[in-house]
């Protein structure tokens, strides 16, 4: 099902509220470890990490990514993987890290941070109300009716909207960081956003779950998320998504116009 018919899949998707699982209760706590990645956080603040964010091993995150995203357990190792490839633990034992571990700059953590400032600016471990704003805005985050297809984010509109945000960071960094990798990494993030909030029938991803997720950093269950009965997702599923985000043309339309002689 297209964005032309949305509404049956709006009553299912958006109107009902789940019950959020017993242990796995939504709390935020200032004092606790919190990496500069939305999706982690959500996971230690529903408990499916640990809720401190302190010496998570393969074993729990394989777990949390399951239990709390849907993913196939194991099929997305290699994004705790990443960061003991690249020593980032502080915990006195390298297969196991904090969270806040993950704000060490131009490794996972990477300039033009969809809801972060760039370490050059400023803070790039906490949440941006002043950078998140203008991505929401970009994503059209607020505008949610009249028609049903309002009230879901496209790839074609979050790929722009990561996009403008690169050119943002790039225009305020002096020294960012625009390298092969940092190009492929950004799109990488909104693909994995993406294809872990994405409706499958409405070929896109609903706003309120985004808006929960990135600034509340808590799963959207309220707004009609359930993990339960949404199809298994694996690594090939992101990779399938990053395909389709980086396709999508970012480049302003030139307007040629005719002139009478």
């Amino acid at each position: 099902m297209k964005l032309g018919s949305f509404a049956s899949v709006a009553l299912f998707s958006l109107a009902a509220a789940v019950e959020e699982p017993e242990g796995h209760e939504y709390h935020r706590n200032p004092a606790d470890d919190r990496s500069p990645c939305p999706g982690l956080n959500v996971l230690a603040n529903h408990g499916f990490l640990p809720r401190s964010g302190l010496n998570i091993d393969l074993e729990t995150f394989r777990y949390a990514a399951h239990a709390g995203f849907n993913y196939k357990l194991g099929s997305v190792d290699q994004l705790f993987q990443a960061a003991i490839d690249f020593k980032l633990s502080t915990t006195g034992n390298s297969s196991t890290i904090h969270l806040s571990d993950l704000a060490k700059h131009d490794t996972i953590e990477m300039d033009g941070s969809l809801s972060r400032n760039d370490f050059l600016l400023g803070d790039d471990l906490t949440f941006d109300p002043a950078i998140w704003h203008t991505v929401a805005l970009n994503l059209d985050l607020y505008n949610t009716g009249p028609s049903e297809a309002d009230k879901y984010v496209t790839v074609e509109t979050a790929a722009k909207a990561r996009a403008a945000r690169v050119k943002d960071a790039m225009a305020a960094n002096p020294n960012f960081n625009a390298s092969e990798a940092q190009m492929m990494g950004s799109p990488g993030t909104t693909a994995l956003y993406l294809t872990t909030l994405w409706d499958d029938e409405a070929d896109a991803a609903p706003k309120a779950w985004i808006r929960a997720f990135f600034e509340e950093e808590r799963l959207p269950y309220l707004e009609g998320y359930d993990p339960a009965t949404r199809r298994e997702k694996t690594f090939d599923d992101v990779t399938a998504m990053f395909a389709r985000v980086v396709a999508v043309n970012t480049e302003p339309s030139k307007c040629k116009r005719k002139f009478r002689s």
